[in-house]
């Protein structure tokens, strides 16, 4: 029987492997508070986006604890007795709970739909486009509107579709059919919604799939031009996988705030004749929350602190599928 042949590399690989032990040996890992003090310019850097994050970020969550008590201002947060799970099942078992969360998931789950595909689309077809003053034209046409306040928006929004003097009503009525007041019909709302959200942030999204295109190599396109392959064929095997991990993390984090609908722009457009269709979780916080005549501030946090439980489940159920299906997660 033949003895068996050993590589040369791994011949050196094995000894170098037995050189890195050795070097272990005789030189043991130093402490942690040594490793600290030999960093500390790193730990210099760091420190102030560490003390950003406890103060505003985590600090704030002691708050949360009068989700589970009745808290009056009077007696501070402490002061309130324990009441447990009691302000979550109110809010649960109320007869407002079905059309909040019904409308809140049909109105990002709508967006997702529009606006989610919309970035990748304009991003694919800004790359195929040869002549690159066009592409950049459009490109900054497209991303300005991203720098606009949703408040202004809302307002071009009421002026544009206004029934008696805005633009649109009156191109209606050029062929004769009568004014739509679009801002009063429940019908119209989720459209205007969804679409406008679109018009405003496609462009600007789209600059992050536009850098993710540039990592594949031209020559991978004139390979495969020169084989035949259509733009079709070409956007499909080489576009799409270069953009798929991003897409796929985007996509996970706008699933992971599946309860949280634009709070700003909802309650911007809510009127009472769209109230059907316009009441989400965000607005809906803010009403029993801050809104009412007695504002509610233990039944208002459990709402919120509900929403962001879910918000959080939604997150690791989407990232370990996404992991499972496409390889990618984010985390």
């Amino acid at each position: 029987m033949a003895e068996p042949t050993t590589n040369f590399v791994d011949t050196l690989r094995v000894d170098d492997n037995a050189r890195q032990r050795r070097r272990r040996r005789v030189k043991p890992q130093l402490p942690l508070a040594t490793r600290i003090l030999r960093a500390w310019r790193l730990y210099v850097l760091l420190a102030p986006a560490l003390i950003w994050v406890l103060v505003f970020c985590y600090w704030p969550m002691y708050g949360v604890q009068i989700a589970f008590r009745d808290f009056s201002p009077a007696t501070g947060l402490t002061g309130g007795p324990w009441v447990g799970f009691e302000h979550f099942t109110r809010f649960v078992t109320s007869y407002q709970f079905g059309l909040v969360l019904k409308n809140t998931l049909i109105l990002h789950l709508y967006e997702l739909a529009v606006g989610f595909p919309a970035p990748i689309i304009l991003a694919l077809v800004l790359n195929a486009v040869r002549q690159k003053y066009f592409s950049r034209a459009v490109q900054l046409i497209t991303y300005a509107p991203n720098f606009i306040s949703v408040v202004v928006v809302v307002g071009i929004m009421v002026m544009l579709l206004d029934p008696q003097a805005g633009a649109v009503n009156s191109l209606v009525n050029l062929f004769g059919a009568p004014s739509v007041n679009f801002m009063g019909q429940a019908g119209w709302f989720r459209h205007l919604y969804v679409f406008s959200g679109v018009w405003q942030t496609a462009g600007f999204s789209a600059i992050i799939y536009l850098a993710a295109l540039s990592s594949v190599p031209p020559e991978l396109h004139e390979a495969a031009r020169v084989d035949g392959a259509s733009r079709l064929r070409r956007i499909w095997h080489l576009d799409l996988p270069a953009i798929l991990p991003i897409a796929v993390i985007l996509l996970i984090l706008n699933i992971g705030n599946i309860l949280n609908v634009g709070f700003e722009k909802v309650l911007l457009m809510q009127n009472p004749l769209n109230l059907d269709v316009s009441q989400v979780i965000g607005t809906y916080v803010y009403q029993v929350g801050l809104k009412a005549p007695i504002p509610q501030y233990s039944y208002a946090t459990a709402i919120g602190l509900f929403n962001s439980v879910v918000g959080v489940l939604l997150l690791v159920i989407v990232n370990q599928m996404a992991r499972r299906i496409a390889k990618a997660g984010l985390f």
